[in-house]
């Protein structure tokens, strides 16, 4: 690692003063990503603020037609959370299937939705279900979130509190993950509500995370898994990598779509 200063705030206002007195700054959630890439020598901070002892940033908690869920919450309690299991058991089981019992135990909802890793679970989450993501500052709808490979609309000051996803519908998520990493090679998270589908597609687009139009118009009209045959993604503007082709993902992408689709249908 490149040497840093360390700083544990004991509230968000001294985080706040801490990351915005420092231009090159890192936050630190859960550290399952930004932990390894200091230890590659991949970035470089002066500081090193982590958000772990302020108080309020984790817990789930549900306001009217949302479910909020504090930013420092770890994955492992999403998947275990009464709540979440209630009100969005497709976040639940999502939250399940993020890499292995170290990585959901120590790994934050925040930390995750910050960094938009392109094979990451939570991204597709937030859009499939129009979630909101409320920093300390404001409040910003997923669809204007997340602007491309690991880059979405905050600030380099702004700190995640939460976020708030509607309570309704039904959902799905289905993932093809790499057997090493748990990341999503392919994931697909569905939402079906009173006249409208969302479909949410990572770890397969070269861009991050997106909504794929052409099924959400498909499934408006016949919500079936036999309503996306001939439909296919362009693989060339799908991931190619060791891992696999764009063509292979474009193809997963697909698959898991209509097992997500064919979950929902079950519960029905």
């Amino acid at each position: 690692m490149f040497p840093f200063t360390y700083h544990r705030p004991a509230d968000l206002d001294a985080a706040r003063g801490l990351v915005a007195a420092n231009e090159e700054a890192k936050l630190l959630a859960g550290g399952q990503t930004l932990i390894a890439t200091l230890k590659q020598r991949l970035a470089g901070p002066s500081d090193l603020v982590d958000l772990a002892g302020v108080p309020g940033l984790a817990g789930v908690s549900r306001g009217g037609d949302a479910l909020v869920i504090g930013a420092m919450t770890r994955h492992a309690d999403v998947a275990a959370a009464p709540l979440v299991r209630e009100a969005l058991p497709a976040l639940a089981e999502l939250a399940e299937l993020i890499g292995d019992p170290a990585v959901r135990n120590r790994g934050t909802i925040g930390g995750s939705v910050a960094n938009n890793d392109p094979s990451a679970d939570y991204p597709a989450a937030c859009l499939g279900l129009a979630a909101t993501i409320v920093t300390d500052r404001r409040r910003i709808a997923a669809g204007d979130f997340f602007l491309g490979l690991f880059e979405t609309a905050l600030e380099p000051d702004e700190i995640i509190l939460s976020v708030a996803f509607p309570v309704g519908g039904a959902a799905a998520y289905e993932k093809f993950p790499n057997p090493a990493s748990r990341y999503a090679m392919a994931g697909s998270f569905v939402w079906r509500g009173e006249g409208a589908v969302r479909v949410a597609i990572t770890g397969a687009g070269q861009e991050g995370v997106f909504r794929w139009s052409e099924a959400e118009a498909a499934l408006a009209g016949d919500f079936t898994p036999r309503a996306l045959e001939g439909l296919a993604l362009d693989g060339d503007a799908m991931i190619a990598d060791i891992h696999g082709s764009g063509a292979y993902r474009a193809h997963l992408a697909g698959v898991m779509t209509k097992r997500a689709v064919a979950r929902i249908v079950g519960q029905g």
